[in-house]
């Protein structure tokens, strides 16, 4: 899907800027690094992908996984930088000077071509999302995703098929009225879609840079499991978080049978990890702690103060 997308986004930019250069469209122009920064944050997306799958060394036990999540950020804030930025400035200079556009048709050619070829790409991005999300809404689906590659690209295209409209919006009013400083405006607001997608893609990819927890399936299903495990009197709860969309730490705290000895615990433990791992194969680590209810609830407590 990133690769379809960074091959659209390419071909576009290359079309954008050459017809920017010859109508002298401001919007244009803008579309033109929409499309450049949506081909850089394809590319980094991509070696995020790469440096996330490095396997765990003595620095880093738990692996390279949020690498992901770190470069899904870094997107975040060149689409609001450049993007969002240059798409404003350029705007703002073109109503402070405005020139006349000149070659009106292949603005148009353009478009079209660029609607055909974003469209192309976020209809794929949409079926992928769509079988992600399963019963839950878009927002929910983005708001619970531990994938950010899954809804950047959907999002990203999103914004280039409204920037798109708002280009040739400009275009066509600048035309009509003879005014040229409706193309500047046009590219301001192009800059204002890129300033609040770039926004969205932000929050969420820090809260998974942050850390998140699993999903409260998978809660379930560990605390459910743990319950049925021979010598456990009673799982109090699991504590999970997200490394990478595929690689999950998760803590248990549990209530062992009081006439268990340390080698009968032991046992349990090593069997009940197998256990979770053939049912959760994304959980790279499970920590146990043998407590009671009463001090689980304690700690609980103060965890939530």
């Amino acid at each position: 899907m990133v690769y379809v997308a960074l091959a659209g986004n390419l071909l576009v930019a290359i079309t954008k800027f050459i017809a920017a250069a010859v109508s002298g469209s401001s919007s244009m122009l803008s579309e033109g690094v929409h499309s450049l920064v949506d081909c850089s944050n394809e590319v980094l997306l991509l070696y995020g992908y790469r440096r996330s799958l490095r396997r765990p060394d003595r620095s880093h036990p738990f692996g390279y996984g949020r690498e992901l999540y770190f470069w899904s950020f870094v997107v975040a804030l060149l689409l609001f930088a450049l993007g969002a930025g240059v798409s404003i400035y350029e705007g703002i200079a073109h109503i402070q000077r405005p020139e006349p556009l000149t070659n009106i048709g292949i603005n148009y050619l353009v478009l079209l071509a660029a609607a055909l070829f974003e469209g192309g790409s976020w209809l794929m991005a949409l079926r992928v999302f769509r079988r992600q999300k399963r019963e839950l809404s878009y927002w929910q689906a983005i708001r619970e995703s531990k994938d950010p590659p899954s809804f950047m690209v959907l999002l990203e295209d999103t914004a280039a098929l409204i920037g798109i409209a708002i280009a040739a919006c400009g275009v066509f009013a600048a035309d009509r009225t003879g005014i040229s400083a409706l193309d500047g405006v046009a590219s301001i607001l192009i800059g204002v879609v890129l300033a609040v997608t770039a926004t969205i893609l932000a929050r969420e990819t820090k809260a998974l840079l942050i850390g998140e927890r699993a999903s409260q399936r998978i809660n379930d299903s560990i605390v459910a499991l743990a319950r049925e495990q021979a010598g456990v009197e009673d799982a109090n709860g699991a504590l999970t978080v997200h490394l990478a969309p595929d690689q999950i730490v998760a803590a248990l705290s549990l209530e062992f049978e009081d006439e268990l000895r340390t080698p009968a615990i032991e046992k349990s433990v090593v069997e009940l990890e197998q256990r979770i791992r053939t049912r959760h194969p994304e959980i790279v680590a499970l920590f146990v702690k043998p407590q009671t209810r009463r001090t689980f609830d304690q700690a609980a407590a103060k965890r939530s103060v």
